[in-house]
């Protein structure tokens, strides 16, 4: 079960340590079992209990995960993971669709943002115990806020979109609480709750985005938190509808104790309006990234919600890095102000080369989902077999069994740099991926 590897400790803590310890030095290999909790007490001459207090600790770090019967693994992607464990490589020679990121030659300039931003801290160097935020950055944002019908609260900032996430979860929610993720969804968040010691409930999804009958049943069964994607969710491009929009309105009155979190995916490069769903319940947070329309390296999200959430998170923040960069707030202003994203270009670019892909695949019988954002999900009856031919054939696809924990086999296919040239080649290599030979369709 663990190959040469041998677990040692006495007391839970020190169990836990010595496991955690071996799956960060890659000893023990993601998805590697664990032996069952009685087995491992009579091998190291301890109480079984302490074995399960060791079991939960890691549990509870993000490291290990049970499966019931199946007993514990460590995770797919656990908190403390050796570094070429998690590294996809992509062979030389094969297009990499796989990777997530925007197009580079769509993202701005950055030097003349950071050129003004930096001559203003010269001018006035940030120092201990100056104000965290920039006031300029907080007034566009809360301008922009207000202009599509967020709520008004407080504006925080942090180093990127899940660090939001994860400070407002951490704010309100204890580990055991439940907390309902898209399915399939963003794999960060799904790697990143359980790194919390807080639990996943799968909420299915379609082209509008969460389905309310999915949402009231893991509300009804006791989760304490959901997260929704607005717009070009990760992997399938849903965006909420202003029908949907009411829909899960209405569902969450019913729940007006639940920790809503809105994440604006597709800001400034999305086509379609948003319909958030901020202030329905009494603790939210909405939440937009700079990574995917101005740059991933600027690691900077704004957010707002209600008074408690973001006193609570600027106040664990005080305690910890203190404030995100003045200088990256200042220029990301200078980007927002002076107009270095033509939003509605970008927009239109990964429209454009979504709906070629969908459209190609759809005069071949595949069927594919991609409403909003840079990729496109491929529905696919052997998940591997396709991942596996397509990379045979010369293109790297994600596999779906990242971003999903019930919902059926797919591929995300990111078209952020495909061109026009390359359409009619990957739909057919794609086709023939989920068609092998004696098959007759998806």
């Amino acid at each position: 079960m663990l190959g040469e590897y041998r677990i040692t400790g006495r007391g839970a803590a020190g169990i836990a340590a010595d496991i955690e310890s071996a799956v960060g030095s890659g000893e023990l290999e993601p998805g590697q079992s664990l032996p069952p909790m009685r087995e491992l007490a009579v091998e190291l001459g301890v109480n079984p209990n302490t074995v399960a207090a060791a079991y939960r600790i890691l549990r509870e770090r993000g490291v290990i995960e049970t499966a019931g019967r199946r007993g514990s693994r460590v995770r797919p992607k656990p908190a403390t993971t050796a570094r070429e464990y998690v590294r996809t490589d992509v062979p030389a020679g094969v297009r990499d669709l796989a990777d997530g990121n925007p197009d580079p030659a769509l993202l701005p300039p950055l030097a003349p943002a950071f050129g003004a931003a930096a001559e203003q801290g010269d001018r006035a160097p940030v120092l201990y115990g100056d104000e965290p935020l920039d006031p300029e950055l907080v007034r566009v944002a809360r301008a922009e806020l207000d202009a599509v019908g967020v709520p008004e609260g407080p504006v925080a900032v942090t180093s990127g979109s899940l660090d939001a996430i994860e400070r407002v979860l951490a704010a309100h929610l204890r580990p055991g609480d439940t907390v309902a993720v898209e399915d399939p969804g963003w794999r960060s968040v799904l790697d990143l709750v359980p790194a919390l010691g807080l639990r996943t409930a799968p909420v299915g999804v379609d082209d509008e985005g969460p389905l309310p009958d999915d949402v009231r049943r893991v509300l009804g069964a006791g989760a304490r938190a959901l997260i929704v994607t607005d717009r070009a969710q990760n992997p399938t491009g849903a965006a909420v509808s202003a029908a949907r929009a009411r829909a899960l309105r209405s569902v969450l009155r019913e729940y007006p104790h639940t920790l809503l979190i809105e994440d604006d995916h597709g800001y400034a490069n999305v086509e379609l309006p948003l319909h958030p769903l901020a202030g329905t319940t009494r603790h939210w947070a909405f939440l937009r990234s700079t990574a995917k329309a101005y740059g991933p390296d600027l690691r900077l999200a704004v957010f707002t919600g209600d008074e408690v959430t973001v006193d609570r998170v600027r106040g664990r923040q005080r305690l910890g890095p203190g404030w995100v960069s003045l200088t990256v707030q200042r220029a990301v202003v200078r980007l927002w102000t002076d107009g270095a994203v033509d939003t509605k270009a970008v927009a239109a670019a990964y429209g454009a080369r979504r709906r070629m892909l969908i459209d190609a695949l759809a005069e071949r019988g595949v069927p594919a989902r991609g409403r909003t954002g840079m990729n496109v999900w491929v529905p696919v009856p052997d998940e591997t077999g396709a991942v596996s031919r397509l990379l045979h054939a010369g293109w790297a696809v994600a596999p779906g069994a990242r971003f999903r924990l019930a919902s059926g086999p797919g591929m995300r296919v990111t078209v952020s740099t495909l061109r026009e040239d390359e359409v009619r080649p990957l739909a057919d290599a794609i086709a023939m991926a989920v068609r092998p030979a004696g098959g007759s369709g998806v």
